[in-house]
């Protein structure tokens, strides 16, 4: 008889340390609807991170800075009904936290209250730590997300490879510290150069994930649009694309409009239709006689 398959169990902070530890990847992908949810939760993802570039995915924004609260609130509360196992983290948006400890606190407070989500992640530097800081103290874990920051691309010059040179590199490392001291669970890097990752991979005591960052970290990040090749505008040069969906959608999107105006869809077998002897009747009490041999012809598929 063979085993029962071993039943998941819930993914936290414990269970990213001792990942850390055994030398085991983590997994995070972003994940911002309900059925990627599901399926990511199934296929034992350990952090389903609602990112704010689900706003651009979904709801057409150019940019991660304008996506709304609101916007980021729904997609958290979709990743909560998706899912039970993996760790449920919210990418906190643009001016949600940036403002004032408090201002941290209440936001992030929100998120756990509507959306039941476990853990945050705030992107920045060293000017952030003290509001990251409140949101550990309130009890709400952080992760820290360094290197490339989506929300501060015009103060950074723009979307480039950071640590690219020895200031470079010093600059990622402290903004990675001062998260660090400020409580955060594990580290972010993005479009970080490798050795900067690794460095710091083998010298803070929490997990370091990369995203477009190398492979020495102690896990992986993703945006699950990358995967499919869902935001065509632009495919970052650290994202892989296992399958491409466009062609396929467009194939099938094809396909249904020729044969609607072909009359072909639908057919028959996508139909209901009255009960034996009942159209008869109808069509006698609504005068409809002329229809009979019409209809009846359709309900046969001939």
């Amino acid at each position: 008889m063979a085993d029962a398959p071993k039943k998941r169990k819930k993914v936290t902070t414990r269970t990213l340390a001792k990942k850390m530890a055994e030398g085991e990847q983590i997994v995070e992908m972003a994940i911002y609807d309900y059925r990627s949810a599901v399926i990511a939760d199934r296929e034992d993802i350990d952090i389903l991170c609602v990112s704010d570039t689900g706003g651009m995915i979904l709801f057409g924004h150019q940019s991660t800075v304008t996506v709304s609260f609101d916007e980021v609130m729904m997609m958290a509360k979709a990743i909560d009904r998706g899912s039970q196992y993996g760790m449920r983290m919210v990418d906190m948006p643009y001016w949600s936290y940036h403002v004032s400890p408090e201002q941290a606190v209440e936001n992030a407070g929100r998120f756990v209250h509507e959306a039941n989500s476990e853990v945050m992640k705030c992107e920045g530097n060293v000017e952030h730590a003290r509001n990251i800081e409140a949101i550990v103290k309130a009890g709400i874990p952080v992760q820290g997300h360094v290197g490339v920051c989506p929300m501060r691309l015009a103060q950074m010059g723009g979307f480039f490879l950071q640590g690219k040179t020895a200031e470079s590199a010093m600059s990622v490392i402290e903004d990675a510290h001062a998260f660090v001291d400020a409580g955060c669970f594990s580290i972010l890097c993005e479009v970080t150069a490798q050795e900067v990752t690794q460095y710091l991979a083998e010298t803070l005591p929490v997990p370091v994930i990369s995203l477009g960052a190398g492979s020495g970290a102690d896990g992986v990040h993703i945006i699950t649009s990358d995967l499919f090749h869902l935001w065509e505008e632009h495919v970052p040069k650290h994202s892989k694309t296992y399958t491409d969906l466009i062609p396929i959608m467009e194939d099938v999107f094809t396909s249904y409009r020729d044969e609607v105006r072909d009359g072909i869809y639908p057919g028959p077998e996508h139909t209901g239709f009255m009960a034996d002897g009942e159209l008869e009747k109808f069509a006698k009490k609504m005068n409809w006689d002329s229809k009979l041999e019409e209809l009846e012809k359709k309900k046969s598929g001939s």
